[in-house]
């Protein structure tokens, strides 16, 4: 059966594609931010994955708001990097695990999800600067993708204990899956921000810095948050945190926090990542 070897919990915040895109790497304004970052992919190389898993959201490329698919899950055989307005970025085609994301479909729909399925989409930040970040920019990437893309963008959005459960159901399809891949799980988003209304510009570095210190060990307070709670601490597009309930509603009960990390400010949000094995 397939293995869940991790899951990581990271920000997708665009600036990081063009900090990475202009060259700006290493230096003294994102040095910090990129460094932390180290011991995450450093995990990846060693660990050596099949199949990432990541959670996500469009932000208006592949969906608009005529048209706005609470769930939304990739079924193709690859993924093109999205046209954001200045041309797609120079990064690799995305290999999709097309045997394993139609496995994942189906026990979505078993369990009473309905997601929108989709044999073409091209993805956006929101995917690939996760990937880059834990992956590099390497002329093919090392794993196969299946993309999970979770409306956070048009209220209303979904229940913190929604993504929770998909997790859950996304752990059975791993579990049920023959053959020997060793799957990752990329929870996206975040952290605190707000891009608009009378409170645009506000992050809340003190309740990322606690999310990152607990959503391994003791996540049952965001577990239980709703939505309005999310947007409260976090700020409206910072509710973008309830994807990364997907990710540790796939992992065991108890699981070992290996890395975290947080940067603030990135542009206009809070930034960072945390690592997680099972316990077990």
């Amino acid at each position: 059966m397939a293995e869940l070897i991790g899951g990581l919990g990271t920000s997708h915040v665009p600036s990081i594609a063009m900090a990475l895109d202009k060259g700006l790497r290493d230096s003294e304004e994102w040095k910090p931010f990129f460094d932390g970052y180290a011991p995450a992919r450093q995990w990846m190389a060693e660990k050596r994955p099949d199949i990432a898993v990541v959670i996500f959201n469009d932000h208006g490329n592949s969906f608009f708001l005529d048209r706005l698919p609470t769930l939304a899950l990739g079924v193709a055989d690859r993924y093109r990097p999205a046209d954001e307005g200045w041309g797609p970025r120079p990064v690799p085609v995305f290999e999709g695990a097309e045997d394993f994301s139609w496995h994942l479909a189906d026990c979505m729909v078993e369990g009473h999800f309905d997601p929108l399925l989709c044999r073409d989409l091209d993805v956006d930040h929101g995917m690939q600067v996760p990937m880059e970040l834990v992956f590099g920019r390497p002329e093919a990437w090392p794993v196969k993708v299946v993309p999970i893309l979770v409306n956070t963008i048009q209220y209303p959005i979904p229940t913190p204990q929604r993504m929770w459960a998909l997790g859950e159901l996304l752990r059975r399809a791993i579990d049920s899956y023959p053959g020997n891949d060793r799957v990752v799980v990329l929870g996206t988003g975040g952290l605190s921000h707000q891009l608009q209304g009378a409170r645009a510009g506000f992050i809340n570095p003190e309740a990322d810095r606690e999310w990152i210190a607990r959503i391994g060990s003791d996540p049952t307070r965001y577990r239980a948050m709703s939505r309005e709670d999310y947007i409260e601490e976090f700020g409206s597009e910072g509710a973008e945190l309830i994807m990364w309930l997907v990710m540790r509603g796939c992992m065991d009960a108890e699981v070992n926090t290996l890395h975290q990390h947080y940067f603030a400010p990135a542009s206009m949000t809070g930034a960072g990542m945390v690592l997680l094995e099972n316990a077990a």
